[in-house]
């Protein structure tokens, strides 16, 4: 029996997408039919990323006499790409059977099914990417050296918020703003990285301007960021590849600098969006989803702490149907960009027998159905029934790999009502299917002007004055 024939099928199964499999129940029923057959075997997962930081795992597969072994594969293979986008890592160490080690370093070589995820991870941490293939004994234990970043109120800081479409800067004196600013700009657009230099200083110096001093500042944008340098983010998609290394990957450094030798602190602005809830709601394990242009995330753990985790849950897979939409970006199937973003909308246009302009922007798709939702068109009420039904079993997804107590919902995809549609249906999911954590995760959909207020304060919060 291959894997695609476990009866894991969806209590409530989404209006427009009646072939959805959900990920969470997906590696359930595996999981129950590996110990159902009395003869698991283990297997030990880690990913380092930087600085020795590493995250591990463990699971069970089905033992080799069972002739399952393209079970196991498809189960692992889909295990290893979702903790490498939640945590990222440029290594992965796998204790367990060889032929698995081996699958996993075909996928992950050039030319293999997951070159993409390698090269990025490559450039990102700026090692060569490995797969290692041992003995489950000699797999390290996690690593996870959290920091406590943020929540630091005191001094006159700057918060300087940068998106694909405007970035938002505050003056913050002792906790509140006193002076803030929404510039239209297009980064994404330019190839000459000295344009995005110019408005990023300028933003500064016009907060600075409206402080006696300046002590710190915080900068959050979409992106990767390791040790405040810029290793992957979509403001400089347009930069070419050898220009980026000189004159972008230090580009935020440089631009603080303008001010003098000020501490500072750069962020993924998922993260920092967490970090707002969690000021907001004055409580720890908060998961932020956006979705927007694409899906970003961000979490704030136990601790009160950003992780150093990648979150970059557009790449985490969330559908295990095979004929689900592939992502033109990685070249996979059943990811989340094509769920959580304004493409997921776009996707189920057609089946909620919407047709679109093909000349609009996706942003511009984006509005057409909403506009048509708050009209009443019940074809569009579907579209977010259906997206919030995918988010109730992808929660659950989550909550494998976070501890999860506060999930925001953000994003321009959920303003307007289809936001509260959103969700309705994946709370009515999670009470169905996963009563436990139904209790135990609380949903928010917050306002966003007062998510942009708290983002520019939980930004400015950032370094540590000492």
């Amino acid at each position: 029996m291959s894997y695609f024939d476990f009866n894991a099928k969806p209590k409530i199964v989404p209006v427009l997408d009646k072939k959805f499999r959900p990920a969470a129940l997906e590696n359930k029923a595996f999981l129950e039919a590996v110990r159902e057959s009395g003869s698991s075997i283990p297997v030990r997962i880690a990913v380092e990323r930087g600085n020795g930081q590493i995250s591990t795992y463990n699971t069970v597969i089905f033992d080799e006499k069972e002739n399952r072994n393209e079970d196991n594969l498809f189960y692992i293979e889909r295990f290893v790409k979702t903790i490498l986008w939640i945590h990222g890592g440029w290594k992965i160490i796998i204790g367990g059977p060889q032929y698995v080690a081996d699958y996993i370093k075909n996928a992950y070589k050039k030319g293999g099914l997951r070159e993409f995820d390698a090269e990025l991870m490559s450039r990102v941490y700026e090692k060569e990417f490995t797969v290692i293939g041992t003995d489950i004994d000699n797999v390290p234990d996690s690593n996870e050296n959290t920091k406590p970043v943020g929540r630091h109120l005191e001094g006159c800081r700057i918060g300087l918020d940068l998106g694909g479409s405007d970035r938002k800067v505050s003056a913050v004196i002792d906790g509140k703003p006193v002076y803030s600013e929404e510039v239209v700009w297009h980064p994404k657009t330019q190839s000459d990285p000295d344009y995005h230099y110019k408005e990023i200083v300028e933003a500064l110096k016009t907060a600075a301007a409206h402080m006696p001093k300046v002590d710190a500042v915080g900068i959050s944008s979409a992106g990767i960021y390791v040790n405040n340098r810029v290793m992957v983010a979509s403001l400089f998609i347009k930069v070419p590849e050898e220009i980026f290394d000189r004159k972008v990957k230090d580009i935020l450094i440089n631009a603080v600098h303008e001010l003098g030798d000020i501490p500072f602190e750069v962020a993924n602005d998922g993260d920092v969006t967490a970090l707002a809830g969690s000021m907001d709601l004055n409580d720890t394990n908060v998961l932020g989803i956006a979705m927007g242009t694409s899906e970003a995330g961000g979490y704030v753990d136990s601790h009160g702490n950003i992780t150093g985790w990648l979150n970059e849950l557009a790449f985490v897979p969330v559908d295990f149907n095979p004929e689900a939409m592939v992502d033109e970006w990685s070249g996979d199937y059943g990811c989340g960009v094509k769920y959580f973003s304004q493409d997921g909308v776009i996707k189920l246009a057609p089946e909620a027998g919407i047709e679109l302009d093909p000349d609009l922007t996706p942003a511009e798709k984006l509005k057409v159905v909403q506009e048509l939702h708050k009209k009443g068109d019940p074809r569009a009420e579907r579209i977010f029934e259906t997206i919030g039904v995918y988010l109730g079993y992808t929660i659950a997804h989550y909550a494998s790999f976070y501890d999860i107590k506060h999930i925001l919902i953000l994003g321009r995809v959920t303003s307007g009502k289809g936001g509260n549609v959103i969700i309705d249906n994946a709370s009515k999911v999670l009470k169905a299917e996963f009563p436990e954590l139904a209790e135990k995760i609380k949903l928010h959909l917050p306002d966003e002007s007062n998510r942009r207020v708290g983002q520019s304060i939980a930004a400015a919060s950032l370094p540590e004055v000492k």
